[in-house]
């Protein structure tokens, strides 16, 4: 694919997608007094369509309702959802870490300082190579129906190494998070007060014209509440948003700190404790969920149940980057989040879309409102549940992405594409 998950064209012509089975649309909510977005509702209409109009849904209702369209696509009784939102990526890197992950499988810890490992090669990674491997995972996370991505640097940890990661993501991404507060790299061990200092002055401000969100992780390893708060506030200084790797590898301050920055999301919540869960529940901070972490690590997984019946946002993310969860698959974590986390279909399914949106704080992706940016994802099932229900089937038989097919995709088989004057 030549322009990535973002950078699509809108598609001109009018499309209507009729004969859905289930249409989850995920219909979006108004705001509470606090004007932030309230919790949001899975939604779904059976026997449904809907019409695609200049990349952005212009009509959805009944099929036998519904009206005519420049080209027609008949999806034949399958499920149709909103492209997934994948709030939490790591794809600007080089080099591979399989060897640390069968020497997890076989017994050893999951530490954070395998990172450092990634950010050598990727240091001496040539543009090219880096730009490569960046397109190859989005190209596989479009195909299986992401159609939205966030996507951090941190594997640089030079000046120049940063700014490099987060320009190349600004090539896939508007959703591009500054990380240069990832862990302290070798060459400040013994000075990470200066490392920090760099972090929020030179480093920062080579990538803020490249960046949305300032993200750090806050983490026994990586970086204190105290630094962590100060990068956080350098960021927003320069018109950044916050985003914290929050309670990952043990209890911590990290969700504090990210309620306390106003940070749109607080990523991992493995381990909480009653304080950070009241903080999330009356805060606008999103707990985003990384279940294919706890899959690669054998840690034990975050209590989405806990959360959820809390009242707190829980969106679900891959975290696909080499070492702690090296997938792209959105399905597998739907999976995860159903069979690991105690949520059910449609709680992952929502977290996995609107969940997402809400996490990247967009209102345009997420779900099939009228207005909505027509990102679907046709299901080879008749429904949701299914991501579920036959877990590692490459169930996406067609994605758009703003209006226009993904190439590739199975459409339905005849009459699949039809024209009005056909």
């Amino acid at each position: 694919m030549e322009s990535g998950v973002a950078r699509a064209t809108v598609w001109s012509v009018s499309t209507l997608i009729t004969n859905i089975g289930e249409l989850v649309t995920n219909a979006p909510d108004s705001s509470g007094d606090s004007g932030r977005p309230g919790p949001g509702a899975f939604a779904v209409i059976e026997d449904a369509a809907l019409v695609i109009e200049s990349g952005r849904v212009a009509w959805i209702g009944l099929a036998a309702q519904a009206p005519a369209a420049d080209e027609v696509t008949d999806c034949e009784g399958r499920s149709v959802l909103p492209g997934f939102v994948d709030s939490h990526a790591h794809l600007v890197f080089a080099g591979e870490r399989g060897a640390e992950f069968a020497a997890r499988m076989a017994g050893a810890a999951y530490r954070a300082g395998g990172i450092r490992s990634t950010v050598a090669a990727t240091r001496a990674a040539p543009d090219a190579l880096l730009r490569a491997t960046l397109r190859r995972l989005t190209g596989e996370m479009l195909r299986q129906g992401t159609t939205t991505l966030e996507c951090k640097s941190g594997y640089g940890l030079t000046v120049a190494d940063e700014q490099r990661s987060v320009r190349l993501a600004a090539e896939v991404t508007p959703e591009v998070s500054y990380l240069g507060a990832h862990v302290v790299p070798p060459e400040f061990a013994d000075d990470p007060a200066a490392y920090v200092d760099l972090v929020c002055g030179p480093m920062l401000d080579a990538c803020v014209p490249y960046a949305r969100w300032v993200d750090v992780f806050c983490e026994q390893g990586a970086f204190g509440a105290d630094q962590a708060a100060a990068v956080l506030a350098a960021g927003k200084a320069a018109g950044l948003i916050p985003r914290v790797h929050a309670n990952q590898l043990g209890p911590g301050p990290g969700v504090q700190v990210a309620v306390e920055a106003g940070a749109a999301s607080a990523d991992h919540c493995t381990y909480l404790s009653d304080t950070d869960v009241d903080a999330l529940t009356s805060s606008g901070t999103v707990a985003t969920l990384l279940p294919g972490v706890e899959f690669s690590t054998r840690q034990p997984y975050p209590d989405a149940r806990r959360l959820l019946d809390a009242g707190v946002t829980v969106a679900l993310a891959t975290d696909c980057n080499p070492g702690s969860c090296f997938t792209s698959s959105m399905p597998f974590c739907v999976a995860l989040a159903v069979r690991e986390m105690r949520m059910t279909t449609q709680e992952a399914v929502w977290a996995a879309t609107a969940g997402g949106a809400r996490a990247l704080r967009r209102s345009d992706v997420g779900h099939l409102g009228v207005g909505a940016r027509a990102d679907l994802v046709l299901l080879d099932a008749p429904s949701h549940a299914y991501l579920a229900y036959r877990p590692g089937v490459p169930l996406a038989a067609a994605v758009w992405q703003a209006g226009k097919p993904v190439p590739g995709g199975r459409l339905p088989s005849s009459p699949a594409v039809e024209t009005k004057n056909s």
